[in-house]
């Protein structure tokens, strides 16, 4: 409970989860947070290998007694924001295809996420988070629930929601009921973003303060002034008083690409 985790008690969900994810002995999985060992015996009996990477060194005994019989799975005591998942991928997984899988406390979900995408390591990640997590990560255009983190996810990935767990399966018992969420990692740029640095820069300044033009949140991050800004969003076809809540990732990926190339016009 120190550490923020809720335990899994419903036999169903660890099956679910991994038969809803396509986990097969095809696959090595890097299990993030195992807890008491719940999901990753499901894991086991149908990946090809599983390395567990739990924080709390109290769960370790736990761990090897729970999974005592499991002979194609790795125990490692480990921070996930801190450890070399590609040393462990390495090491642990070699030859298997690799994705990851995690039950993870709610206060660290999202960067253990931007690590997980980041390290552009795995062929999918499955994630239980909380309920509206999973709606902010899915949320469309427009929507209330659409924010920089959906962007993220979506630039990184092709995000779904398998099903919702309630409260009830878990112990000690959460407040809000949780979701399972699958990304499916892009193997290739489909977006077509060369400057990457500048996309992220434009969307989070887009989603700083909510209702804001898309020109005002830029100007304090640009060194372009509100009529070059105008310029550029009006040539993507897009109404200078849009605001950011309301562009797809392909409109991002669009005004990013024009911006850039007024930025390499201003510095020659």
């Amino acid at each position: 409970k120190s550490l923020g985790q809720n335990f899994i008690t419903k036999r169903w969900i660890p099956e679910r989860i991994v038969s809803a994810s396509g986990i097969d002995d095809r696959h090595g999985v890097l299990e993030i947070g195992p807890g008491i060992g719940t999901l990753t015996r499901s894991l086991c009996e149908s990946a090809g290998r599983v390395t567990c990477l739990e924080l709390d060194s109290r769960l370790i005994p736990v761990l090897r007694e729970t999974l005592s019989e499991n002979k194609n799975v790795i125990i490692r005591q480990g921070d996930a924001l801190k450890a070399d998942l590609a040393q462990i991928i390495h090491d642990d997984l070699d030859g298997l295809i690799p994705v990851a899988c995690a039950n993870l406390p709610y206060y660290i979900t999202t960067p253990v996420l931007e690590r997980l995408f980041k390290s552009r390591l795995f062929r999918q990640i499955t994630v239980m988070v909380q309920k509206e997590v999973a709606c902010r990560i899915c949320a469309s255009a427009g929507s209330p629930d659409y924010g920089a983190f959906t962007v993220f996810a979506r630039y990184y990935s092709d995000p779904e929601i398998l099903f919702d767990v309630p409260a009830g399966c878990f112990l000690p018992r959460p407040k809000v009921d949780s979701s399972v969420v699958l990304f499916r990692m892009h193997t290739s740029n489909p977006y077509g973003i060369t400057d990457e640095e500048l996309f992220f820069k434009i969307v989070r300044s887009s989603f700083a303060q909510r209702r804001k033009t898309l020109i005002n949140g830029l100007l304090s991050v640009l060194p372009m002034n509100k009529d070059e800004l105008a310029s550029v969003i009006s040539g993507c076809g897009f109404r200078p008083d849009v605001r950011g809540e309301t562009l797809s990732i392909e409109a991002f990926a669009k005004i990013t690409a024009e911006i850039s190339k007024k930025l390499v016009d201003f510095e020659r």
